[in-house]
């Protein structure tokens, strides 16, 4: 069964690439126009083992995006991806249902680490 009653759904993004589209109502990263949707999280530490199984090499600084579920404009589905339901975002975000951006940090090791202000 789908647990679909989340309230908060996070997003990681590199800071770069969140930075360029400020003066833009609607959020679009790159997997939006290649996959068709946004990827996200309903779990904080399903995003940190993410971040560090995809993005550890990745250089730069990331952002984990906070987004209200009942506030977003488009189409949310929760999908099955390798035995575990995510929540994916058809549309670009509306800036009105985010809630929060915190810093994504890593250790002195790269390995990505939740904020204290998340945990």
């Amino acid at each position: 069964m789908v647990d679909n009653s989340a309230k908060i759904i996070y997003h990681m993004t590199p800071l770069a690439t969140w930075e360029a589209q400020l003066e833009q109502p609607v959020y679009r990263p790159p997997s939006l126009i290649q996959e068709g949707f946004i990827h996200c999280t309903a779990e904080l530490e399903k995003l940190e083992q993410v971040a560090n199984h995809f993005y550890r090499g990745s250089p730069g600084s990331f952002i984990i995006v906070c987004i209200a579920v009942e506030r977003l404009d488009v189409e949310l589905r929760w999908e099955m991806v390798d035995d575990h339901v995510f929540p994916h975002i058809y549309g670009g975000l509306n800036r009105s249902a985010v809630v929060d951006v915190a810093p994504f940090p890593r250790n002195a090791s790269n390995w990505f680490v939740l904020p204290p202000e998340l945990r």
